[in-house]
């Protein structure tokens, strides 16, 4: 089948196209093209902390990695809490011209989980959904507020779910592997307690809740029940909690590079994730790109800060993993890295029908490659998936029609 973008859009699909005169042609022969791939959660980390990542670096990681377009989190310096960052934002990645990025606002001032931001500025400015992620909304009349005022925009509240006094500074999952290797643990009802409490609230006010990295069973099951009862409920996973667990922290001698948060579950939790994507209960996968500067990574596993980089493996991950495992097909991997994140967050793409933006993915289905941070486009390298080798890599990126990105 040919595709034919002119103007920024698909122009036509179909066989055997005629190609206008003096048209650039791509040939994907032997691949796959997809719609562009959209992820709904990464930390770009400018403005205040280009030392771990910037707009630009970040924009290259994520064609690199097959993305055409990112939702950046608000955990800026300025916190993304009034309009002019969230301006400042997109005017930078337009400056940039690689990826489409789309600035996530805040949900509290200062993400202080006090007073709400100024959501509809925000909105009005161009952010397309608000979360204080990292920061859980410990204030349940805050949460409640912040639903019922997004509902009035249309979009939707993302949030990371995780009751602080229950995790107790852990820094792994709870379990027989924390207690062996003596680290301290954050247990699964950390993240499920608050699971709960926002979906009830997501019932009684009728916002748009998407709950951001589930990682336990029972915090999926309260998705589906949700989905049951037809509520504006929606969920994403990242793409290494169902490739590691707490036994791979265990056999990294404690490197840092293997902290995330939501932590790596025990291979119990990573069954059940799977699950979860198999049946739709996971509606998008995201990379959770969380870049950090080498010396942050360098600290002790329990002092170090949580996160890895996501933008350059999570495609490859989820080929090698979830497709070539045999557990989803390539069309419900496309829905679960572009359809549905576009359709969560409101998002332009996630189709190739005419008149969709001409932003694509092109994918070598059979290529095998190493995983290599000194290869990564993003500043930072804390992965922990140095030497991993994958089956299934992203092989160009078209935004707008443009070919931003090719392997070499």
């Amino acid at each position: 089948m040919d595709l034919l973008l002119e103007g920024g859009v698909v122009a036509a699909a179909g066989e055997r196209l005629d190609q206008p005169a003096q048209t650039k042609v791509f040939d994907a022969a032997g691949m796959v093209v997809a719609p562009g791939f959209i992820d709904l959660h990464a930390h770009l980390r400018e403005p205040g902390f280009e030392h771990k990542e910037t707009i630009a670096s970040g924009s290259s990681a994520a064609v690199a990695g097959g993305f055409t377009a990112v939702c950046c989190m608000a955990d800026t310096d300025p916190v993304n809490d009034d309009p002019s960052v969230t301006e400042f934002i997109s005017k930078r990645a337009q400056q940039v011209g690689l990826a489409r990025i789309y600035p996530v606002g805040a949900l509290s001032v200062g993400l202080n989980g006090v007073e709400m931001a100024e959501i509809g500025e925000m909105v009005r400015a161009g952010a397309v959904a608000v979360s204080d992620d990292r920061r859980p909304v410990a204030n349940a009349q805050l949460f409640r507020r912040a639903l019922e005022y997004a509902r009035s925009f249309d979009v939707p509240v993302a949030v990371h779910s995780e009751d602080l006094d229950l995790s107790d500074g852990g820094s792994m999952h709870e379990g027989a592997v924390s207690t062996r290797i003596g680290l301290r643990g954050m247990p699964t009802s950390a993240e499920e307690v608050m699971v709960a409490r926002d979906v009830l609230l997501a019932d009684l006010t009728g916002g748009r809740l998407h709950l951001c990295h589930l990682s336990t069973p029972t915090a999926l099951d309260l998705v589906r029940t949700a989905k049951q009862r037809k509520l504006a409920v929606t969920s994403e996973v990242a793409a290494h909690q169902f490739v590691l667990t707490d036994e791979d922290v265990a056999g990294a001698d404690y490197n840092p590079n293997w902290k995330t948060n939501p932590p790596l579950r025990s291979a119990t939790e990573v069954e059940a994730i799977l699950q979860a994507i198999y049946d739709g209960t996971v509606d998008a996968i995201v990379s959770d790109h969380e870049p950090h500067h080498a010396d942050e990574k360098e600290l002790d596993f329990a002092d170090a800060p949580f996160g890895i980089v996501g933008l350059e493996t999570a495609v490859p991950l989820a080929l090698d993993r979830l497709v070539h495992g045999r557990v989803i097909g390539l069309t419900q991997l496309v829905r679960l890295m572009s359809t549905r994140p576009a359709e969560i967050f409101g998002l332009p793409g996630g189709s190739l029908r005419e008149g969709a933006p001409a932003d694509l993915t092109v994918l070598d289905l059979r290529a095998v490659r190493t995983v290599d941070p000194g290869n990564f486009r993003s500043r930072a390298h804390n992965t922990p998936f140095a030497g991993m080798r994958l089956k299934g890599w992203p092989v160009a990126t078209i935004v707008g029609g443009e070919v931003v990105w090719q392997a070499s």
